[in-house]
């Protein structure tokens, strides 16, 4: 029996094509390039059937992830400077927030000293009584709770940086500058002073200092009187000699 031309027992078969199309390299854990990948796909070719060695990594993988380092540290950069940006916006907004609030309230509070001023002088002469002393002791409550504080005590020594004073007097019962009188009382938000307090002041009585001054003089003047009147006596006896 004839054997059909090109199927003889001795021929060898082609061998089968094996592609490899994963694109993580299971060896070496790297993301393949496409040329890998082709060359994978051709290692299944040959007489033998022997697989080639694959082609070495490129060195664009490190380069690539450094410069994407790069890129995420000026990133974080830029996020931390808009964070401290708007820390101190928002820290800027709140003081000025606060600093109008403080400021309305002020101007407001203006307005009620003199009406607190009558309530004050209604209460002196006792005629706070009734509705109107409900009414004015509801409204002190009230200034009360949004800060307002009444100060000028009679007694207490003279502040210029609180007090206003608008009599002054000579005492021997102060050592300092202290306020004998309250005029008006004054007002303040806490540092922040809306009306000094009114007073009257003494000060220490010069007595003791005039009179000291006053002794020393005298004596001075009894010294040059009783010089005078030496020489004066010294004198007369020379000119009755003198005239003889």
């Amino acid at each position: 029996m004839t054997t059909p031309p090109g199927k003889g027992e001795g021929e060898e078969r082609e061998a089968p094509v094996i592609r490899d199309r994963r694109r993580i390299d299971p060896e070496t854990g790297k993301v393949r390039e496409s040329g890998q990948n082709q060359a994978a796909s051709a290692s299944g070719k040959g007489g033998s059937g022997a697989a080639q060695p694959a082609a070495p990594a490129s060195s664009g993988g490190g380069e690539e992830v450094a410069a994407l380092k790069a890129q995420l540290e000026e990133r974080t950069a830029d996020l931390q400077r808009l964070k401290a940006e708007y820390d101190n916006y928002r820290k800027r907004v709140e003081r000025d927030r606060l600093a109008v609030r403080e400021q309305a309230l002020a101007n407001v509070l203006n307005e009620l000293l003199p009406v607190l001023d009558d309530i004050g002088r209604a209460r002196e002469h006792g005629e706070l009584t009734g509705g109107f002393k409900s009414v004015g002791e509801a409204l002190e409550a009230v200034v009360g709770k949004l800060g307002l504080e009444k100060f000028g005590e009679k007694g207490e020594p003279f502040d210029p940086m609180v007090h206003e004073a608008l009599m002054h007097s000579y005492s021997s019962e102060v050592t300092d500058t202290t306020c004998v009188d309250v005029l008006q009382p004054g007002y303040r938000i806490g540092e922040r002073v809306l009306r000094p307090a009114r007073v009257a002041v003494a000060e220490p009585a010069p007595a003791a200092e005039d009179g000291g001054q006053a002794a020393e003089s005298a004596a001075e003047s009894a010294a040059a009187e009783g010089d005078g009147k030496a020489e004066g006596e010294g004198g007369e006896p020379d000119s009755a000699g003198d005239g003889k």
